[in-house]
């Protein structure tokens, strides 16, 4: 079990946040929007419940990209750190970067969505974990 508030922020130390309360649910996304974002085979994230965010320095330095048809990707304008995604018409429903936690955030992944784009340089491991062609259903 995580302590909270959970802390995290970006690789310069210029954007520090916290999260209060325990994360929603966590997973893979392997779509090619975040392979290139992020220069990986896949993205891990945590969504968390609505308010639970709050920005303890840096939101001068937070800056957001808005793709067509996705989620806002926030992130560090100073080191390019990436915070967490933000839906376009709900910016209550962020899911942030697992990486982006100082410590272990007390959940794991659960699904791995958008396999049918999966980078054919690396193999998605037999984990077990619930596999979706295109995004995972948004849970409420």
């Amino acid at each position: 079990m995580a302590d909270f508030p959970l802390t995290g922020g970006c690789l310069c130390g210029g954007v520090r946040f916290e999260v209060g309360e325990p994360l929603v649910s966590a997973g893979y996304c392997h779509c090619t929007r975040c392979q290139r974002r992020t220069g990986t085979a896949a993205s891990v994230s945590a969504r968390i419940t609505p308010g639970s965010l709050r920005v303890v320095s840096g939101e001068e330095l937070i800056r957001s990209y808005l793709p067509d048809q996705g989620f806002a990707k926030v992130f560090c304008s100073g080191c390019g750190s990436a915070l967490w995604s933000r839906h376009p018409q709900d910016s209550e429903f962020i899911s942030v970067r697992l990486g982006a936690f100082d410590d272990d955030p007390g959940i794991r992944p659960e699904y791995r969505q958008f396999v049918a784009y999966a980078a054919p340089w690396e193999d998605i491991p037999d984990d077990g974990l619930p596999r979706y062609p295109e995004g995972r259903p948004l849970q409420s």
